[in-house]
């Protein structure tokens, strides 16, 4: 007996009849694909007029809603989604559901049921993988988008922050009427096998919030006699500057880096308030400068490695051979190449035949690196991965509201002028430094980046000096540094670090 669907139709010859039920598993398979990417297709063909107008209105409507959104989008919009985080993952997650929902029910309509059971199967798995395919990039996303809210509630200060000095963030003038704003940017060496915490590296990026341009100002973590603000705690605690008696002969430790772990460890200094240390240091940071600093930022440094293992290295161009460790059992070789986490951070951290001040130069040139290179289809390919080091290795008191703002300015930032100003040798004598020529070059730096224009610049301040005076264990001779000809003069922050090349040593 032959079936229904194999009968014989108009004469038509018996191979075209075999041929029949192939083609239709095809057709079928090729309208459930086309709804996965024009809801409503499958509807239409299957007769079901109403519902597949339905769908496909709502989705063109959607689709027109989306591109008018993307095309006036910009970093402010940005910066206002991250308000939203929560809701947009909800989103993506119905998303998700809906087209795995829609594929299912596009193949059902078109009534896989006429097929011989053998179609009927191989449709089903096909329908079923596509389903599943069209599903993940939403379930992707809204775990990306999930994952994105935790790390910044982690990371940043609650709501209601100290944005101006502790008041809430105003949506119609999030500065306050300030046309700038400074962050203390600090990497620390924290961790469970370490007692307290020394910030090696200390810098200041003060931010023109009109134009984005950007002043990156330097200070040595050897920086002796610190002045503390006046009537401030530490200042009536040490009122001729920062000194404390030497913990063996020739060895002390009452240098810039250790301000923040000795208000850690004197609470009594605050009336019994403990964790001071940030807001000490942001003190005694903005009075060196003649600054005001409203936010630090502080990277663990052991955690930066593996920050740049998940963004899948960094490239830098060495100039020499950097010798590391305590044993001098390591090295980063010359040339321009790709550097693992812990090259990267080995390079940065060295003093091996070195010194404080050409570290803090090379600092600079990972800092710089980094900015340039960050790729976000690397970031986003990473994502979790990057987000899980990220809550391990910055702390922070940037309020979370504040993000909406400085998103932008961030945006602002990457396409100005970075400028770089370095406060060493011979620009000063860190055993005893001119606190007014830091001040003046600090705001004769700023006035110049009010106007500065994206891309080169003049030449870098002072190289470190031979005659500097060695007062802790980790300053070795410095070693030689390139002559240059204008000290107090800010430049470009990749300036002296070496061009990498598209073919790279590895």
């Amino acid at each position: 007996m032959v079936t229904p669907d194999l009968a014989p139709r108009n004469g038509a010859p018996q191979a075209t009849r075999r041929r029949g039920p192939a083609f239709r598993a095809a057709a079928l398979i090729g309208w459930v694909a086309l709804s996965a990417v024009l809801p409503g297709a499958a509807h239409l063909r299957a007769g079901r007029w109403r519902t597949g107008l339905l769908l496909l209105g709502g989705y063109l409507t959607a689709v027109v809603a989306v591109a008018c959104v993307a095309v006036g989008a910009d970093a402010g919009l940005a910066g206002r989604a991250l308000n939203w985080l929560g809701q947009i993952s909800l989103v993506f997650a119905a998303c998700a559901v809906a087209w795995f929902w829609l594929v299912i029910r596009s193949y059902v309509v078109l009534r896989p049921a006429r097929l011989p059971r053998r179609g009927q199967v191989l449709t089903g798995l096909v329908a079923g993988v596509l389903a599943v395919v069209v599903a993940v990039p939403f379930a992707i996303a809204a775990r990306y988008v999930h994952v994105s809210e935790q790390t910044l509630d982690s990371l940043f200060a609650a709501p209601g922050g100290t944005a101006q000095a502790g008041g809430a963030v105003r949506q119609d003038d999030p500065w306050a009427g300030r046309d700038r704003v400074n962050v203390l940017l600090l990497g620390g060496d924290w961790g469970d096998n370490r007692i307290g915490m020394r910030t090696d590296s200390i810098n200041v990026a003060s931010v023109d919030v009109r134009t984005g341009n950007t002043v990156l100002l330097g200070l040595p973590r050897n920086l002796e006699h610190v002045r503390f603000p006046p009537g401030s705690p530490m200042a009536a605690r040490f009122p001729f500057g920062f000194q404390l008696p030497e913990y063996r002969p020739g060895w002390r430790e009452d240098l810039l880096f250790s301000v923040w772990q000795y208000a850690d460890d004197h609470p009594e200094l605050f009336g019994g308030r403990r964790h001071m240390g940030a807001e000490v240091l942001k003190e005694t940071v903005g009075h060196i400068l003649g600054l005001r600093i409203d936010w630090y930022a502080l990277v663990n440094i052991w955690g930066f490695a593996k920050m740049i293992d998940a963004l899948g290295g960094l490239v830098v161009t060495v100039d020499r051979d950097i010798v590391y460790g305590l044993r001098n059992e390591g090295v980063v070789r010359s040339g321009t190449r790709r550097l693992n986490g812990a090259e990267a951070l080995w390079y940065a951290r060295s003093r091996t035949f070195s010194d404080d001040f050409d570290r803090m130069h090379r600092q600079r040139c990972v800092l710089g690196a980094l900015l340039s290179q960050a790729d976000p289809a690397m970031v986003l390919t990473r994502f979790t991965e990057i987000a899980a080091v990220t809550r391990r290795m910055i702390s922070t008191d940037v309020p979370r509201p504040m993000l909406e703002h400085l998103v932008p300015l961030a945006w602002k930032v990457k396409h100005a002028s970075i400028t770089s100003l370095q406060f060493v040798p011979p620009l000063i004598n860190t055993a005893y430094p001119d606190w007014d020529r830091i001040r003046l070059l600090t705001a004769r730096a700023i006035r110049a980046s009010v106007h500065a224009q994206p891309g080169p610049s003049v030449t870098p301040s002072g190289s470190p000096s031979a005659a500097e005076p060695r007062r802790h264990r980790h300053f070795p001779t410095p070693s030689p540094a390139p002559v240059l000809p204008s000290p107090g003069t800010p430049s470009p922050i990749d300036d002296g670090c070496g061009a990498p090349h598209t073919a790279m040593a590895r």
